[in-house]
């Protein structure tokens, strides 16, 4: 299994052990995940038992408080075992989304539900997006009224992925008109509560890849959050998703980087195997040189996701890094599985052998959860210092 060099002991140790916990897991229950729809419960099961899902949270609530490195390692070889982004977005909500909780929740609700959700007895859907705002978070329109006994929620959000099996919600609202605002940002609170089906209608949007792990559109109208169940400070919660970008985006990179050497060891394979005019077609420049370059264009940026990785474990900058992560290993992760497709020539468009699949959900990183020219509007302003453009 390719991975970046030099690991520490226990960071191999980690890589191998993942990779072990996900044997029983193979190219057909893959796609078969993605014929019938079905979450992978199995899959998500034995991640839970694993201790998997708590890797990045603090011991006392039963996680390994390990970093952001050993997280990235986790899910990179994740979708490096060809579970691709059906079995990566089936855990990524867990690795880094509940941190907002842990950092700013209040102790009670910290010691009732990071527990279960480490262990996976608590289902978790994260609602930020919305129809009218995109990436815009700061014109969200759901709007969350105080009450005697804390708030109501009124709105609508997309793209909540996971909604259909959740038995909680991070949602965040607004509580401050935003007119009445210093800045557009503010006013904007989090909070985590159950998602009572009374109250919240989901329906799921049919999409390109990735059927197994289903997005919603969410219609909320009337949903009562106790006060205890606000994150932090009531208008502080747009700052606290800030915190969560730049482990998010690294995230993306090394999942889209695993899943692009997996459809890259497929097509190298078949590239060895299939004769055509007597010789491997593996021995045609045509064929090798769009492999060689995603082999160099995923190492490339390999590298660049772990130094973001290192940076953040160590307190220090590490924006500019993330995104440029971000940015190449979505880049590159898809162009490997393209390759991939059309090394099988004929055969790549068929589902027999998976790659027209892993291209299928490699596609969704290179939008989600922010878009290439966002990323490049970021390195523009905040690296190069160029005048904002939008």
């Amino acid at each position: 299994m390719h991975v970046i060099q030099p690991m520490t002991e226990d960071q191999a140790a980690i890589r191998d052990a993942v990779a072990k916990t996900l044997e029983p897991f193979d190219d057909a229950y893959w796609a078969k995940t993605d014929e019938t729809g079905n979450w992978p419960e199995e899959f998500c099961n034995a991640m839970a038992k694993g201790g998997w899902l708590g890797i990045a949270f603090p011991e006392e609530y039963g996680g390994a408080g390990l970093g952001l490195t050993e997280a990235a390692l986790m899910m990179q070889t994740v979708t490096r075992t060809g579970a691709g982004y059906s079995g990566a977005s089936a855990i990524h909500l867990n690795i880094f989304g509940p941190k907002p909780l842990e950092k700013f929740g209040n102790p009670e609700l910290k010691r009732e539900s990071l527990p279960k959700i480490i262990s996976g007895e608590e289902k978790m859907c994260f609602a930020v997006t919305e129809p009218n705002s995109g990436l815009d978070t700061s014109s969200l329109e759901t709007k969350a009224e105080r009450t005697n006994t804390g708030y109501m929620i009124h709105g609508r959000k997309i793209w909540t992925t996971g909604a259909q099996r959740a038995d909680k919600i991070l949602i965040i609202a607004r509580t401050t008109p935003k007119d009445q605002c210093a800045k557009p940002y503010m006013g904007l609170s989090l909070f985590y509560t159950d998602l009572n089906r009374n109250k919240i209608e989901a329906n799921v949007i049919p999409k390109m890849g990735r059927k197994a792990v289903e997005c919603n559109t969410l219609f909320i109208d009337g949903l009562e959050v106790p006060k205890e169940h606000l994150i932090g400070n009531e208008g502080d919660g747009f700052k606290y998703l800030l915190q969560g970008l730049n482990p998010e985006r690294v995230l993306f990179a090394v999942e889209s980087v695993g899943l692009g050497f997996a459809a890259l060891e497929r097509a190298t394979r078949y590239a060895n195997e299939r004769v055509v005019f007597g010789r491997p077609i593996g021995q045609n420049q045509g064929i090798a040189h769009p492999l060689a370059k995603s082999w160099a264009e995923l190492s490339a940026a390999e590298l660049l996701a772990y130094k973001a990785a290192s940076l953040y474990d160590a307190g220090q900058d590490c924006g500019a890094e993330a995104n440029a992560a971000k940015y190449l290993g979505t880049e590159a992760g898809f162009t490997a599985c393209e390759t991939a497709v059309l090394t099988h020539g004929g055969m790549g468009y068929a589902k027999e052998y998976h790659v027209e699949r892993m291209m299928r959900e490699a596609m969704l990183a290179r939008i989600a959860p922010v878009s290439r020219e966002m990323i490049l509007n970021f390195i523009s302003e905040r690296v190069l210092g160029l005048p904002k453009s939008y």
